[in-house]
């Protein structure tokens, strides 16, 4: 249940509460925002009709609400202001525009330096590289490893991008931990709960990738595993769906765009590089994905598209991505203000 506090309540008052909560076998989540607290009283059986009354009648407390979707912490019931993730000098939501790039595999010290350096000049947020890559044949390139993470955090100090990368297994955290700025859970991974708790526990920043057959409640939820871990610093990444169609890699679902909007706080980004696997299709997408709000674009780049060892059909060469970037920060200067209050845009 969520429980707004009044903005004159007494620290007492609070802890009362909160004992009350935890005496019930509760877990407590607080949300602290301009219209005040709320706590969020979270536990496996559900909403507790004599419990509610009794907080209600507690000092303190303004109003007991019961939540109408299965995730809490995610939701704009819990959080009506959009969530801002901090990543070192970038930010990721609250209307600005992330432009997440680099190669979708690290190769060489030769390759990363040359695609950080190209996407830095171009205005990119963050540096994306993976060092551990799951791939679909046990015999494709599986990435350099910790090799691969020693070479972004050289990148970084370079061109000053934060970096974004892959973790697999709970097993790898602390190491990847070590080197990355966000951590990212792939699509194959969004409903490994041991993985989503493990970075959970970091506080890190996460980005979520959508599972290939993944409903957007499913994703919800599994971003709630982060967040119920505590960690408060979550992004969603849509980066396609598999459906009946064959044309594209997969079929990037931009109704998920406003959707979320709707639905959570968290910042959204689109991967058009993925959900499309051609390359001539990753600036439409990417406009379309600004365009219908998205905070951000996640695409890969690479030096010679031709000779990468993983994704090349998908990857932009460098002049192609200074293009896009110019393009984006055009588009989004037009739609952040229509954007600015989708509930109002949309009726709710």
């Amino acid at each position: 249940m969520f429980v707004r506090i009044n903005q004159s309540a007494t620290s007492e008052q609070v802890a009362a509460i909160r004992s009350r909560a935890t005496e019930a076998g509760l877990a407590v989540y607080d949300e602290p925002t301009e219209r005040g607290l709320t706590l969020a009283l979270l536990g496996p059986k559900g909403f507790d009709e004599k419990l509610s009354d009794e907080l209600v009648a507690m000092p303190g407390v303004a109003s007991v609400a019961r939540p109408s979707r299965a995730y809490r912490l995610s939701s704009q019931e819990f959080r009506g202001e959009p969530t801002v993730v901090k990543v070192r000098d970038a930010v990721i939501g609250g209307g600005s525009l992330t432009l997440m790039a680099g190669p979708c595999s690290i190769e060489s010290r030769e390759q990363l330096f040359e695609v950080a350096a190209g996407v830095a000049a171009a205005g990119a947020t963050l540096l994306r590289g993976g060092a551990f890559k799951p791939r679909t044949s046990p015999y494709a390139f599986q990435g350099l490893g910790l090799e691969g993470l020693r070479l972004l955090a050289e990148a970084r100090d370079r061109t000053g991008l934060p970096i974004i990368t892959e973790v697999m297994e709970p097993a790898q955290v602390d190491m990847v931990a070590e080197f990355a700025d966000v951590l990212q859970i792939g699509t194959r991974n969004m409903q490994n709960f041991s993985l989503l708790n493990a970075v959970g526990r970091t506080r890190m920043p996460v980005m979520l990738k959508r599972g290939l057959s993944g409903t957007i409640e499913e994703w919800l939820l599994a971003a709630e595993y982060i967040l119920a871990a505590g960690n408060r610093q979550v992004i969603l990444c849509e980066r396609g769906i598999r459906t009946f169609e064959t044309a594209a890699r997969n079929t990037l679902d931009l109704n998920a765009v406003p959707i979320l909007r709707r639905l959570t706080h968290l910042p959204v980004i689109v991967d058009p590089s993925h959900a499309t696997g051609k390359r001539w299709m990753v600036a439409p997408m990417s406009y379309a994905g600004v365009a219908a709000g998205a905070d951000g674009i996640m695409v890969e780049v690479h030096p010679k598209p031709e000779e990468a060892w993983s994704d090349g059909e998908q990857s932009l060469t460098l002049p192609m991505f200074s293009r896009l970037a110019g393009e984006l920060r055009t588009i989004h200067s037009v739609v952040s203000p229509m954007h600015a209050n989708p509930g109002e845009a949309s009726g709710r």
